[in-house]
């Protein structure tokens, strides 16, 4: 698995690289905003150690443009702060943010965070039934597809990330169902889960974004208010 770390102060990049490298993950390391998204783009890594206080541009804004960009991986992404509080934690989520982890830190909690993010991708499928079809969708789980059918029966292929792609075939897979913050967590990612809950609610807008006609009253993808989500799709 190969780790991209985004920490400005090279005595914590150090320790983080030296920290990982001895569990056998393969690291590369930026410096600054910018620096990171090059990498990001090159390198393709599977998980990313994002530091939020950043020269040339911060976490944030790096986390945001990283999920907003449709690459073959959608890479986990843990990111690493000085800030403890509640609403550094909510925005860092709300960015798309998988996990994170509060400085100082031991490198045993450092370790367990990364393991337990990659673990995730390991839990993915597991269904028996390989291809999910609506009125007006199509999931290929074999294809790793996903096609929105028009009304005029045309059909345009969805350009989803793999969380969203996975969270559209889990809807899919019982439509109708209500499905609440928790199960979603663990349908998606399991038990090592660390984050906030409310990280799906991140999830659910963009995946509306792509397939719903308006994001603001769904045809698709319902709220069941106190209690989570459940996915429709009549003719």
């Amino acid at each position: 698995m190969k780790i991209l770390i985004v920490e400005d102060e090279m005595e914590i990049s150090k320790l983080i690289q030296t920290t990982l490298e001895r569990e056998s993950f393969e690291c590369i390391s930026a410096y600054d905003g910018l620096t990171a998204l090059d990498l990001f783009q090159q390198q393709a890594p599977d998980l990313i150690v994002l530091d939020l206080m950043l020269p040339k541009l911060d976490g944030l804004e790096v986390c945001t443009r990283i999920r907003q960009k449709l690459t073959e991986k959608d890479p986990y992404i843990l990111m690493l702060t000085a800030k403890g509080e509640e609403i550094d934690r909510v925005i860092g989520l709300s960015t798309g943010a998988d996990d994170y982890l509060v400085k100082p830190f031991s490198p045993i909690e450092l370790v367990a965070r990364v393991r337990a993010l990659l673990r995730r991708s390991l839990r993915h499928g597991g269904t028996q039934n390989n291809v999910y079809e609506t009125p007006h969708f199509i999931v290929d789980l074999d294809k790793y597809s996903a096609i929105q059918k028009t009304d005029n029966n045309t059909e345009e292929p969805l350009e989803l990330t793999t969380l969203e792609f996975n969270l559209l075939s889990t809807f899919m897979s019982y439509p109708g169902r209500v499905w609440s913050r928790t199960q979603l967590i663990d349908k998606l990612w399991g038990n090592d889960f660390f984050g906030d809950e409310r990280v799906v609610d991140t999830h659910v807008r963009r995946l509306r974004k792509k397939i719903e006609p308006d994001t603001a009253n769904p045809t698709y993808i319902k709220t069941v208010v106190g209690v989570g989500y459940k996915f429709e799709d009549e003719v």
